[in-house]
């Protein structure tokens, strides 16, 4: 018996090791646009956690400029080894040349990933506190990226022309370290601006509700690995921030649930990114492949 149950956990351990290498690529639809407005597709890239032997995840990222995106965003933690800006700038490159961008930098894009006890995951939330980090080379990732156009929305707000329309945003440097500081509002609103898109690391709830509160029509976030393992009829055990475990992935409303295409509560729509790795630490994902998301904004 002892030795049945060793055994269909160890070809668990195995599948779980092996989804962390199933890349896939989520299509989801917002009806979120004015009327009239053609369909916009947007990018959603986040925490890849790259280490430069990772050469089938930097062929996949490589393959998502074949989708033509409008517009990539991009919400942090793209490190997890302190030699892996090249390999991560060789991974993006088709994207930097080919599409405007906007991003912001997680926790992994400043500090490099640490060894941690298994058993401090299943806290709802495990931030660290960084008393000696190692630090990785964020500063010439952003400048990488601004260099290529895109925009850096660490504490700011910007404007992007995607397909010939423009755009507004605001996004914080990453609340899983307490480092967000919302800007404060623009002398005038973006009448010209078509959307207004909301740019966080972590969905912590303070934050979600200052982009609400900002007017907001679309929030991309990622930070949770959509739980990183997840039980059927279950789902997510953790969201390793403050958001409930029902949002730890997929298409939602904040503060509530949006209605239905039709319907209109207020609410802002929220998407969370499974990201596409894990801590070199832990690479395990379980009910829970890794992703990009290629979201088509349409009209309301």
């Amino acid at each position: 018996m002892a030795g049945g149950v060793a055994a269909v956990g160890l070809a668990g351990l195995g599948y779980a090791h092996l989804e962390t290498k199933l890349f896939t690529v989520r299509r989801i639809t917002v009806p979120v646009l004015p009327a009239g407005e053609p369909d916009l597709r947007v990018l959603h890239v986040s925490d890849l956690h790259l280490t430069p032997s990772q050469g089938r995840k930097i062929a996949w990222v490589r393959s998502l400029a074949a989708l033509e995106p409008h517009l990539v965003v991009n919400t942090g933690d793209n490190l997890a080894h302190h030699d892996a800006l090249g390999p991560l700038l060789h991974a993006l490159t088709p994207l930097l040349t080919t599409a405007p961008g906007a991003f912001v930098m997680g926790s992994n894009d400043y500090y490099a990933p640490v060894p941690k006890n298994p058993a401090r995951y299943l806290r709802r939330d495990t931030r660290v506190v960084h008393t000696r980090p190692a630090e990785l080379p964020s500063d010439e990732l952003a400048g990488a990226m601004v260099a290529a156009g895109w925009r850096d929305l660490t504490n700011r707000r910007d404007t992007v022309e995607a397909d010939g329309r423009l755009l507004s945003l605001v996004g914080v440097d990453d609340p899983h370290l307490d480092r967000d500081e919302f800007p404060p509002s623009s002398p005038g609103p973006d009448t010209d601006a078509v959307l207004h898109l909301g740019v966080t690391h972590a969905p912590y709830r303070r934050v979600l509700d200052r982009m609400h509160a900002d007017g907001a029509d679309v929030v991309l976030a990622g930070h949770t690995h959509g739980g990183q393992l997840r039980l059927p009829g279950y789902g997510a055990l953790v969201t390793n921030c403050d958001i409930d475990r029902r949002r730890a992935s997929g298409l939602h409303g904040w503060p509530g649930p949006r209605p239905d295409e039709t319907g209109g509560n207020g609410s802002t729509w929220l998407h969370v990114s499974a990201g596409a790795g894990t801590s070199p630490y832990a690479p395990v994902r379980f009910a829970c492949r890794p992703e990009a998301t290629l979201l088509t904004f349409t009209a309301r």
